[in-house]
């Protein structure tokens, strides 16, 4: 048995960057990769000089999918367990401060995909493949693809993957807006890492709440979403990023961000 970890994690400057590491199984998802997600990403939260996160996938995959050997065995009690799991894991990359990333790679199917959609956006590869083939197993998705996917892409084309099971090339992913953008596949990884640069230089307190009250109001009635909003624009006008940023600006400089 190897001893790599299941998910590896590095910085890359202000980027924090997590690699699936199960090649040889396609980074299947199994117990051990989601508690390792879960656990990668809480470290991510604690370190203030992280500004972005990028997940990404070793070899030709991002994610093929939950272990479907594991998960043979289940009964409703291990499913629903595994569930939670998967819930938590990706409610943990959802709710970060700083932006994510997913640099899909390859293989984005079922929990892929749904790891995929728990982060901010999506840049995926030429080569990717995405989908939520789960009702060719018999079962549907447990890992927040219902309610993502139909938030991301609309409830029409949600419907039509998960009901059809069929797997989508990254050009259609881009053109129903599950992929923002799509590039070769040496220049994907680094493409995701400017992105995450470029936000670095940004004001990290007003990234921070422009992410929160986006998440927050998308569920919302427009009136508690505009409230929310008006709430964080105003306690912004009370941090020293602000002032710095208006400096910079008027005087025509870079700023020096501090987030306080």
């Amino acid at each position: 048995m190897s001893d790599a970890p299941t998910v590896k994690s590095e910085r890359r400057g202000a980027v924090a960057l997590l690699t699936l590491n199960r090649p040889e199984a396609l980074n299947a998802l199994d117990r051990a990769t989601l508690e390792a997600i879960e656990a990668r990403v809480a470290e991510v939260a604690r370190d203030p000089k992280v500004r972005a996160l990028v997940v990404t996938g070793e070899g030709r995959a991002f994610a093929a999918g939950a272990d479907i050997a594991a998960m043979q065995r289940f009964g409703t009690v291990e499913g629903g367990e595994f569930a939670r799991l998967g819930h938590r894991a990706f409610a943990s990359l959802e709710s970060l401060a700083v932006p994510t990333i997913a640099a899909v790679n390859g293989f984005a199917l079922g929990g892929g995909c749904e790891l995929a959609l728990a982060c901010d956006w999506i840049y995926a590869s030429e080569k990717a493949r995405f989908g939520q083939p789960e009702v060719n197993l018999g079962i549907l998705p447990g890992f927040g693809g219902t309610s993502r996917l139909a938030r991301r892409v609309g409830i029409a084309w949600a419907k039509e993957l998960i009901l059809g099971g069929e797997p989508i090339k990254a050009d259609e992913a881009l053109r129903i807006g599950l992929a923002n953008k799509v590039f070769a596949p040496d220049e994907l990884l680094g493409a995701a890492l400017a992105a995450g640069e470029t936000i670095a230089k940004k004001g990290p307190l007003a990234v921070a709440a422009a992410k929160r009250v986006m998440q927050q109001g998308q569920d919302a009635d427009t009136r508690v979403a505009n409230a929310l909003e008006q709430e964080a624009f105003a306690s912004a006008f009370g941090t020293e990023d602000r002032a710095e940023g208006m400096a910079a600006f008027l005087e025509k400089r870079d700023p020096k961000f501090t987030a306080r």
